[in-house]
């Protein structure tokens, strides 16, 4: 889970909550719109869940009947997993096939058959597009989705874990309710959306991104080194030394100290000391490119 947040593959999960329910409300009127083209029936679709996961979850709530495809993009075999559960898939069955909406629907307790894969394939298309998106925002998902699967080979798909984001849309009609689940790994949205999206606002959120990530590093743990320099000798001098001999400084040394860490030299400070400890106090920040001109002037 830390080198998760390290890396960038999940984020904080209110922000990231933030960026998958506006996704999913802006999705919400589409999926609509295309779900009553496709059954011309009354049905409807509410966002019932946003909330942060883990992939693998995705099958968790959905029974022992139900349907699973995998939607890939060019930079992931698994940017998208949806589940449709047996209420949801009955519903939609009963719809597309001219049933009484004001009757409840039998419900699914066996296999699915045929005829019901393809209705939630169609369905899986349908959530697939209106979540998929366009332009800088677009998840660049591959369709049309894949066939969708079930029974033994959906429950044994192993699906690779990862956190991710889950919404949950409602399927329902007066008598009847199921759900479709969608899992978007956070390395997908974080890639495509940025985890603290203002909606709407693509630089906001790549900058606010940078900021998280920056906030990380600056955590981090680092030595310093300060170091004064002593008076430029020549090679000959030095292998004249002897042990016990006094090297005197140069008569600015003092206010010459390099504050370094990790062998790069970031301040130019100068030592003191405050009552029994010694100090240094920064001066200004170190120029490299003035350094090196200095470097090329005869000592």
């Amino acid at each position: 889970m830390i080198i998760e947040r390290l890396v960038g593959d999940s984020g904080e999960a209110a922000q990231v909550i933030g960026v998958g329910r506006g996704m999913a409300e802006r999705s919400l009127p589409l999926l609509q719109k295309a779900l009553a083209s496709e059954l011309g029936a009354p049905v409807t679709v509410d966002l019932q869940a946003v909330e942060v996961g883990r992939v693998p979850d995705a099958r968790m709530r959905a029974g022992e009947t139900f349907a699973m495809t995998i939607v890939s993009s060019p930079t992931s075999a698994d940017a998208v997993t949806l589940v449709m559960d047996a209420p949801a898939i009955a519903v939609m069955v009963s719809a597309l096939f001219g049933g009484d909406p004001d009757q409840p629907v039998a419900p699914i307790q066996r296999d699915l058959s045929q005829i019901e894969t393809d209705v939630a394939t169609t369905v899986f298309q349908e959530v697939a597009v209106a979540l998929n998106g366009s332009g800088r925002r677009s998840l660049d998902l591959r369709l049309p989705v894949p066939r969708a699967m079930s029974g033994n080979e959906a429950k044994r798909r192993v699906l690779r874990d990862g956190a991710a984001i889950r919404i949950v849309y409602g399927i329902s009609t007066p008598t009847d309710a199921g759900m479709i689940t969608v899992m978007i790994p956070q390395r997908i949205l974080l890639a495509t959306r940025g985890a603290t999206a203002h909606q709407g606002d693509d630089d906001a959120t790549e900058f606010d991104w940078r900021a998280r990530f920056s906030e990380e590093v600056m955590r981090s743990a680092v030595r310093l080194e300060a170091t004064m320099p002593l008076a430029r000798l020549t090679l000959g001098d030095l292998a004249a030394f002897q042990p016990g001999q006094v090297i005197e400084f140069e008569e600015n040394a003092q206010l010459q100290a390099r504050l370094s860490a990790r062998d790069k030299t970031l301040f130019v400070c100068e030592f003191g000391k405050l009552g029994q400890n010694y100090t240094v106090r920064i001066r200004h920040p170190h120029d490299g490119g003035q350094d090196f001109i200095d470097g090329l002037m005869p000592g």
